[in-house]
């Protein structure tokens, strides 16, 4: 019709379909009001709000109060099982060195008789040539294992690690003592191997008063 005004088209959407970018107020068309335009802004403000938050009833990662329970309980059941498998571990290791620690005692026990003879012909004075250095290599390998001989002349009875093969009385003793060493005694670490075999002596009786002194 002769004189009807031509439709006006705005672009109110707040994509560029161009560059894919949000558009700001400046980039309005031209044609676009400003009333249109603040519209658009409380529009876009509003979108991008609700896509911070999320849907509703859902926390800061996008998660609904199921879903949080969810990952807080199988987040607990990992934890467990970590500990679990930690308290595993350190169960097996320690019994692989006890395991470890008991093969080598046992193998040292084998051997405390050859360490006997070798102090005996180290008393007679028949630990010579070749057979010492033997003698002074095993004695070097056993020490490095961790076996260690104890029990000397004098010391105070302990029945812990001390055998008593011979027993007497004694005014030089003031308590139970090792008047000799028969066999030496041989511990690795804490564990006895084999107890000192020795003779205890102990103090005198005092002399006993059997009430007939007259004291007049």
């Amino acid at each position: 019709m002769p004189g009807a005004e031509e439709p006006v088209i705005r672009d109110n959407r707040k994509i560029d379909p161009e560059t894919g970018k949000a558009r700001h107020p400046a980039d309005a068309h031209d044609t676009e009001s400003e009333t249109v335009g603040e519209t658009g802004d409380d529009m876009a403000d509003a979108w991008a709000s609700a896509t911070a938050a999320g849907p509703a009833g859902s926390d800061a990662n996008g998660l609904t109060g199921s879903e949080a329970g969810l990952l807080a309980e199988r987040t607990a059941d990992l934890q467990r099982l970590q500990a679990e498998y930690t308290n595993y571990r350190r169960r097996v290791e320690r019994d692989r060195a006890a395991v470890k620690e008991m093969a080598v005692a046992s193998a040292l026990v084998e051997l405390l008789p050859v360490l006997d003879d070798i102090g005996r012909a180290r008393d007679h004075g028949e630990l010579t040539g070749g057979f010492a250095k033997v003698a002074e290599s095993l004695e070097a390998a056993v020490t490095k294992l961790g076996l260690v001989s104890f029990g000397q002349k004098g010391d105070p009875f302990d029945p812990m690690i001390h055998e008593a093969l011979m027993h007497s009385y004694s005014s030089e003793v003031t308590e139970p003592t090792a008047i000799e060493v028969l066999q030496a005694g041989y511990r690795m670490g804490d564990r006895v191997l084999r107890p000192a075999r020795v003779a205890v002596a102990e103090p005198e009786d005092a002399p006993v008063n059997d009430g007939n002194d007259d004291d007049n």
